[in-house]
């Protein structure tokens, strides 16, 4: 395996039970990611891209192979290693937004500034963060009181917020006007 990958899998397989059926979701996937990389998985529906997502970021297990993030092999981890690579590691930007409706975009953000720093300034850095995407002004704002575009920002923000070593993002435009489409991705673009 290669130094210079931030991720990668050799002989990656998930399968899934469904019924009396076994869905193979990946079979034997080689995948090499150099950090400051930018990859895009292209397929049709049902070929595996989300599911190489989930277990890239740690939300799923594979079946088997490896999956190795600098080096390491997450495959190997406990529930707990898994949840501080997730917390510390990784960025997900969700095709469905999943911010939590009951928190503002502020407090959103604020909510993954929590997983990794202990100082009491978390409410300044968010919205100085939704500053950075034009959200100031709608920092108060619950997720059902912003537009798609507005929700996907604050989404892209939150998954920024603590600087991540690695940005996985399931269609992050998927659900957006070609207008609001292209601004998501300078957001994420302006990032790097």
């Amino acid at each position: 395996m290669n130094e210079k990958a931030i991720i990668e899998c050799q002989g990656l397989t998930r399968h899934y039970q469904m019924g009396e059926v076994t869905v193979e979701a990946l079979r034997g996937l080689d995948l090499r990611i150099n950090r400051g990389e930018l990859v895009v998985l292209l397929g049709p529906s049902g070929s595996g891209k989300t599911t190489t997502l989930n277990l890239f970021g740690g939300l799923d297990r594979a079946t088997g192979g490896q999956i190795l993030f600098e080096g390491q092999d997450i495959t190997q981890y406990d529930d707990g290693r898994l949840t501080d690579y997730r917390r510390s590691k990784v960025g997900l930007i969700f095709q469905f937004f999943n911010l939590i409706p009951s928190l503002t975009a502020s407090e959103n953000v604020e909510f993954a500034l929590t997983l990794s720093k202990n100082n009491g300034r978390l409410e300044e850095e968010a919205i100085k963060l939704l500053d950075l995407v034009g959200l100031k002004e709608r920092a108060n704002h619950f997720p059902s009181q912003l537009s798609g575009g507005e929700q996907q920002r604050v989404a892209i923000v939150r998954a920024l917020a603590n600087q991540p070593p690695l940005l996985l993002c399931d269609e992050p435009t998927g659900n957006l006007d070609v207008g609001s489409g292209r601004r998501v991705l300078g957001v994420i673009q302006d990032f790097q």
